[in-house]
């Protein structure tokens, strides 16, 4: 049974990367890669493309987790994070990170797999709910714009707000545009004109 997904696993003790891909592979996980060399780490997910990351650090320094958490910045997957200890500042820069599991002392065959389902349904919930911050900012800077075009119709025009906004949304109709659209030419050609 193939889970479908690709999993990268980033470990550089191959003994221990050995165990997290075993309990990979008996959790139906038939695309795993494992990646033993720090260096060049952006680069080589973007080449491998994963689904999903696994990352395990033994002893992590702060230079180590800064370094992985940049990572996790940049990968924008679901990044599963396993270290044999933590402290209050490691986890909270984790999360910060967007690190979807950070697991202390959690290393085991048969862990692997539901810390693996629990990061991606994490990492699904966190982006989901970051593109619905992202379109309520949108939708708002949008009626933002549309007020300010209805002002500067009302006050060029001697419209109410509901005539300038039925001269928005038949201009942008007529146009085949969204009334966004015509809002901000008009918008900014009142800027160009200095009204």
């Amino acid at each position: 049974m193939s889970s479908g997904i690709s999993i990268l696993v980033i470990d550089d003790n191959k003994i221990r990367a050995s165990i997290i891909e075993e309990g990979l592979r008996d959790a139906g996980h038939d695309e795993v890669i494992v990646v033993h060399q720090m260096d060049g780490l952006l680069r080589q997910i973007a080449d491998i493309d994963p689904d999903v990351i696994v990352i395990d650090l033994e002893n992590p320094n702060r230079d180590q987790l800064e370094h992985m958490f940049q990572v996790s910045r940049a990968a924008q997957r679901p990044i599963a994070m396993f270290v044999d200890r933590a402290d209050s500042h490691s986890i909270e820069a984790a999360v910060e990170a967007g690190v979807s599991a950070y697991v202390v002392d959690g290393l085991k065959r048969e862990r692997v797999k539901p810390i693996l389902d629990m990061a991606v349904s994490r990492f699904r919930a966190f982006s989901r709910l970051s593109k619905e911050l992202e379109d309520a900012r949108t939708e708002l800077a949008d009626r933002k714009t549309i007020d300010r075009a209805k002002g500067i119709l009302m006050k060029s025009k001697g419209l109410s707000e509901q005539e300038a906004y039925d001269l928005l949304r038949r201009t942008a109709m007529n146009q085949s545009r969204k009334i966004i659209d015509v809002a901000q030419s008009l918008v900014i050609a009142s800027g160009l004109l200095g009204d």
